[in-house]
């Protein structure tokens, strides 16, 4: 067998390795050393330590335990609840009011953490049973509460692409900006979706009665200044300090941390039990992100050392396929991929797998890399898997798995919609990086 053909070998045998349930970095390092070994002799274990070092050497990456520290202390907090409080009594007297409520405030929590899991769970929990009582719908209600979860992985500063950056060679500053609009594009979507079907049919999201209004408008006031300008403040001066090059992601990401940690203190939530949690949380997922990526360049270098990705690269061009062609079969796979991978294996194989074919078309890298992005991001909808619906599950769990199913299915098109708009129109992601960056 050719060099070549071992590579391609190690690539099917891995994923059908993570898709039988083995643990992904391991399966990584085990799949990688046996093909090294195979194929280049002693240097493979070699090449192990050099890539590991060269994963450690990565100051990006610091920026990681970060922000899932931001994220995890600001839910930990109860400040997820303040802000979806103060946005449900600002729009009480609107139709569908709970929807906007939810999506408002998954955008802006989006913002402060990547974490998927844990803005749905928290967002089914304080709204799910107060959308149910107050007679909205079951299906719509389960949509958009699992689509609004999904903007995590997708809005800065998302953990999914201070990975992808160095694996496009993109800086992540480019990326978050790239982002961005996309992001944004996307919630107005789910809204515009949730405020028509409301306003067509009132039953599916009626206003809020009298006895869950404030009192005023100065209660109002009050509530939103409390529960949404210091949290917007913490996160406009993170991501807004990284998109004007003041700091970096990870500078920002220490800003950030210090941030939040500091509005817990301020709104009396602070307690050592929670922070002690938060720091415990933080290391078991940066650990596992963190190991996760050095396995995933040792086994991308046995790859390329291998010869693998540049037969793949003439396959794909042997195709004959226009750029754009192939560049939607690219996200096609990508998003098929994504109903029973998570975005880690995906990211950190497939995409250096077929990268080169995407330098080989010259298609931008930045753009390339959004729609990744948002590629996976809409896999997290996509039924039979769709974690996000068992997320949803957890904290509901008198829904029918059905009903949340078919909720989702409506904000999987919106989110094809949203792709195929970036596809189509490549500026709404590009804009603002050329903005705020110049050139490409």
């Amino acid at each position: 067998m050719s060099e070549e053909m071992l590579g391609l070998a190690l690539l099917a045998g891995l994923f059908v390795l993570i898709i039988v349930g083995f643990p992904i970095a391991f399966t990584l390092l085990f799949v990688a050393v046996i093909a090294g070994y195979s194929g280049i002799g002693m240097r493979a274990f070699n090449l192990m330590i050099t890539q590991v070092e060269r994963t450690m050497e990565m100051t990006t990456l610091a920026a990681i335990p970060l922000f899932i520290f931001m994220g995890l202390i600001l839910e930990r907090a109860g400040l997820m609840e303040r802000l979806f409080h103060a946005f449900q009594l600002l729009f009480a007297r609107v139709r569908g009011s709970l929807y906007l409520a939810v999506l408002s405030t998954s955008t802006l929590f989006a913002m402060a953490t990547g974490i998927v899991g844990a803005s749905v769970t928290v967002i089914g929990l304080m709204a799910g049973r107060m959308m149910e009582k107050s007679g909205y719908d079951v299906r719509l209600s389960a949509g958009a509460i699992a689509a609004g979860g999904t903007l995590g992985i997708l809005i800065p500063p998302s953990i999914m692409l201070i990975v992808l950056g160095p694996i496009i060679g993109v800086p992540v500053l480019r990326l978050f900006a790239a982002v961005i609009f996309p992001g944004l594009l996307l919630a107005g979507l789910f809204i515009a979706y949730c405020m028509i079907r409301s306003f067509l049919n009132p039953s599916l999201g009626p206003p809020l009665p009298p006895e869950k209004r404030a009192p005023n408008v100065m209660f109002i006031a009050k509530e939103f200044a409390l529960g949404v300008v210091p949290l917007f403040v913490v996160i406009a001066a993170t991501l807004g300090s990284i998109l004007a090059g003041l700091a970096t992601p990870t500078e920002a990401s220490g800003m950030g941390a210090l941030g939040a940690l500091l509005l817990t203190i301020a709104y009396r939530k602070f307690s050592f039990r929670n922070f002690s949690d938060s720091l415990a949380q933080t290391l078991k997922i940066s650990s596992m992100v963190l190991f996760l990526i050095a396995a995933a360049n040792y086994f991308g270098a046995i790859f390329s050392i291998l010869g693998t990705p540049y037969l793949i690269t003439d396959w794909l061009l042997d195709l004959g396929l226009s750029p754009m062609a192939l560049l939607i079969v690219i996200l096609c796979f990508i998003f098929v991929l994504g109903w029973s991978l998570d975005w880690a294996p995906i990211v950190l194989i497939l995409v250096p797998v077929v990268f080169p074919v995407i330098q080989e078309l010259g298609i931008n890298p930045v753009w390339f890399g959004t729609l990744v992005a948002v590629c996976l991001q809409t896999a997290w909808l996509t039924p039979p898997v769709a974690l996000s619906a068992y997320f949803l599950k957890g904290v509901m769990p008198h829904w029918q798995l059905k009903d949340i199913y078919i909720g989702m299915l409506h904000f999987l098109g919106l989110q094809i919609l949203g792709l195929s708009l970036v596809v189509i129109f490549p500026q709404i992601a590009l804009w603002l990086p050329s903005v705020l960056f110049g050139g490409r």
